[in-house]
């Protein structure tokens, strides 16, 4: 029979003592530790190696750059930490040209405003200036252009509030790749009928159609081009029905031009 060994407590005392110190200084090391990096969080916070260095502007096409720095209160002396984002796009929001905003936060110093302009649909003439037109139905009368900036077709003659906002909620509902095809839209209304309209078209033919049902049948205009004979320009109508209709001679076509410059 194997004899136990048997430790005394004289020797088990200085082992459990050792352990325990041990333990203490691991302890103390931690808090330390703590101690120190809360410290330097405190310090890092009230420096301005905390600040926002950067700031950048994304998606805004029409809206200045500095506006929209000027609306977000965004400055170079802010706490990175403190920049509130939400609050921050609903300012944004507020911008009659701005659909949508949001704020991204980069680590450790870039704050990134992303924009989503409101499209402009159109630009009405009016005394020889140029007003922008929203997607919203907004005329933009504080932004006065000598000229269109040719992303949207110019809209004439539209003294009519009523017929410019339904024309603006068709110019929405139609293709990019349709709406830059047209040069010119003007307001022609008669006694039968107060919603036709007359367009001058990029490609050199001309449109007669109505603002009703206008995104729909303007959508035929391409298969109806290409079927045509390049060299033979005219009158597209869309109204009633559709159909190509010539001009009879040079002296129609220039009179036509000669209505659109007017």
């Amino acid at each position: 029979m194997a004899e136990k060994k048997i430790v005394s407590i004289e020797d088990r005392i200085p082992k459990l003592k050792e352990a325990r110190k041990k333990k203490a200084n691991r302890r103390l090391i931690l808090y330390l530790s703590l101690f120190f990096l809360l410290i330097a969080v405190i310090l890092y916070l009230q420096s301005s190696l905390s600040h926002v260095q950067t700031i950048e502007v994304i998606g805004n096409e029409h809206v200045d750059k500095q506006d929209i720095l000027t609306i977000s209160g965004i400055t170079t002396e802010d706490n990175f930490w403190k920049v509130n984002g939400e609050t921050i796009a609903k300012k944004l929001e507020q911008h009659e040209e701005i659909q949508s905003a949001k704020i991204d936060k980069q680590f450790p110093t870039t704050v990134s405003i992303n924009i989503n302009e409101v499209e402009r649909v159109g630009y009405v003439q009016n005394d020889g200036s140029y007003y922008p037109i929203l997607a919203t139905g907004n005329r933009l009368t504080s932004y006065k252009l000598k000229s269109p900036t040719g992303d949207a077709p110019i809209l004439v003659g539209w003294d009519g509030q009523k017929y410019l906002e339904e024309m603006t909620q068709e110019l929405k509902q139609l293709p990019e790749s349709i709406t830059q095809l047209i040069s010119e839209i003007h307001w022609s209304p008669t006694d039968q009928n107060p919603y036709k309209i007359y367009l001058y078209m990029n490609d050199g033919y001309e449109v007669d159609a109505s603002i009703r049902n206008f995104s729909q049948k303007m959508r035929t205009y391409p298969s109806i081009v290409s079927q045509l004979d390049p060299s033979q320009k005219g009158i597209i109508h869309i109204d009633v029905g559709a159909y190509f209709e010539a001009y009879s001679t040079e002296e129609e076509k220039g009179e036509n031009e000669n209505e659109s410059d007017g």
